[in-house]
């Protein structure tokens, strides 16, 4: 898949999905089917039209473009979204960017979608042009709830990431570097990986989870650590399960396939390694390693 950003893309002939798609989830996947290029915004609108209301993201840019990618789109256009654009109104996005830039013979939205100063442009306002076909998708339900960004943030927050993969239409994913912890884990026999995330993004809530790091099962701990004084704020630590060597530098990709249990306080070290021990048992079984 081409990504490109919007000033360098050339006027062809395009079938254009165009949205925020944070998460990519299977509302999202819905707008996307049938499309060869989506066109998203870089960074979320709300970081710079309200930047109090900017929710956490459940995929950075990098991110989205691997799963975008995997829908079978040919390209991806990124719209640096700053001050100025935010100026644009809804007649002058349609007509400079999706008709003159890009060339849309085919437009596809979300029912929901806002565009142009103040958010005043609608999927209506896209479906009265005759200058390209207008695909307006419904919002889908899944479980019986309907599927939004939103919606997928609080289940993560709250750790539940087996209903919001219901909702993504895959496993809930974390990406970090490995840093330098203080070695604790290696002392209780269970050497971690400390991720450092990106605080823009969302993580799931405090506990214990059994996660894929690649093909390997890995049991993620996320929280302050409270049976030891630590002082480091978030904790991302993730103990893969028959590995041994050095991450440090690396960039880790965590799945979230099941929450084990929540974070608790141990009154003894001995407590915590016994129930460690039966985190990576219930990770095994989890995962099938």
């Amino acid at each position: 898949m081409r990504i490109v950003d919007l000033a360098d893309a050339e006027a062809r002939p395009r079938r254009i999905a165009v949205g925020e798609f944070d998460g990519v989830h299977v509302g999202h996947r819905e707008v996307i089917a049938g499309s060869d290029t989506v066109l998203t915004f870089e960074p979320h609108p709300l970081f710079v039209v309200r930047p109090e209301a900017a929710p956490k993201l459940l995929t950075s840019l990098e991110l989205k473009a691997e799963l975008i990618e995997q829908l079978g789109v040919d390209e991806l256009v990124v719209i640096r979204f700053d001050e100025r654009f935010a100026q644009q109104s809804p007649g002058e996005f349609i007509d400079r960017v999706l008709v003159w830039q890009l060339g849309a013979t085919h437009v596809s939205v979300g029912e929901n979608f806002r565009f142009g100063h103040r958010a005043v442009g609608d999927a209506a306002l896209l479906a009265a042009d005759q200058r390209f076909a207008t695909r307006v998708v419904p919002l889908v339900e899944a479980g019986g709830e309907l599927v939004s960004s939103s919606r997928i943030r609080a289940l993560i927050a709250s750790g539940e990431v087996e209903s919001a993969a219901r909702l993504l239409g895959g496993t809930f994913r974390l990406r970090g570097e490995v840093v330098h912890g203080d070695q604790r884990g290696r002392t209780l026999g269970f050497p971690t990986a400390n991720l450092l995330p990106d605080q823009r993004l969302m993580c799931p809530g405090h506990g214990v989870y059994a996660c894929r790091v690649g093909e390997r099962a890995a049991a993620v701990s996320i929280g302050v650590r409270p049976t030891f004084e630590t002082g480091r704020g978030l904790l991302v630590e993730v103990y893969l399960l028959d590995f041994e060597g050095d991450l440090y530098g690396q960039v880790l990709t965590v799945e979230f396939v099941a929450r084990l249990r929540g974070e608790r306080w141990f009154a003894s070290a001995e407590a915590l390694i016994q129930q460690m021990h039966a985190d990576v048992r219930r990770t095994r079984e989890l995962i099938g390693q």
